[in-house]
């Protein structure tokens, strides 16, 4: 089965997935891709651009699995703390987009809750929106005490099970946490996955707009 884990980070999602996956990851952060790496030494590692990977390949593959860069769209960005002025990400959306009209196989698309209703309806589950052509049963993973603001690098990795040294920062980010925060925990990666695999794409369509 072929898999591609786009803007894969440190493979948070992708832990849990079965053997029987041949999965290419795309990274563009290079730091990232070294941890990625070193825990699925078999998985085909990219740094690149993922959004124009997604649009050169994604008829190669059987199942897809995005998770585009959330701060432009999440609450956070809206909090007070932050005097950002940005427009939202729109690529986003642009990926929704193709793969609901041109990918042929089962697919889903994370992003953090966002600080405005959603111009394309998700599932939501924990922090998690989900777009995907096929229903994923709710399932709550509870996120550790001080999530956002606790300064425990260590009980993050844990709670991940994702180990590596030192810290990781990336485009201007001064908080080491971060990197990991924007994991998907490995329970709802696998979840997310094995709700995939008795659908049949042809038949669902779970997207509206609103």
């Amino acid at each position: 089965m072929r898999v591609l884990d786009s803007y894969a980070g440190l493979g948070g999602n992708r832990k849990k997935w079965p053997d029987y996956c041949e999965v290419t990851a795309v990274e563009m952060e290079p730091d990232i891709a070294a941890v990625y790496q070193a825990q699925f030494p078999n998985d085909t590692v990219i740094i690149g651009d993922a959004h124009e990977y997604l649009l050169a390949n994604y008829d190669k593959f059987d199942f897809i699995w995005a998770s585009p860069p959330c701060p432009t769209h999440s609450q956070m960005a809206k909090a007070t703390r932050h005097d950002v002025r940005a427009y939202p990400d729109m690529k986003l959306y642009q990926e929704i987009l193709l793969l609901q009209h041109f990918f042929k196989g089962n697919w889903v698309i994370e992003n953090v809750v966002s600080y405005y209703d959603p111009l394309i309806k998700p599932q939501k589950m924990s922090r998690h929106y989900f777009w995907s052509n096929y229903h994923i049963p709710k399932l709550e993973i509870k996120s550790p005490t001080g999530f956002i603001d606790s300064a425990d690098n260590q009980a993050l990795k844990d709670w991940l099970g994702i180990q590596y040294e030192g810290n990781i920062y990336y485009k201007g980010n001064h908080c080491p946490n971060q990197v990991l925060r924007n994991c998907v925990h490995p329970d709802l990666g696998l979840h997310v996955f094995e709700s995939a695999q008795t659908i049949n794409p042809s038949t669902t369509d779970q997207l509206s707009i609103f």
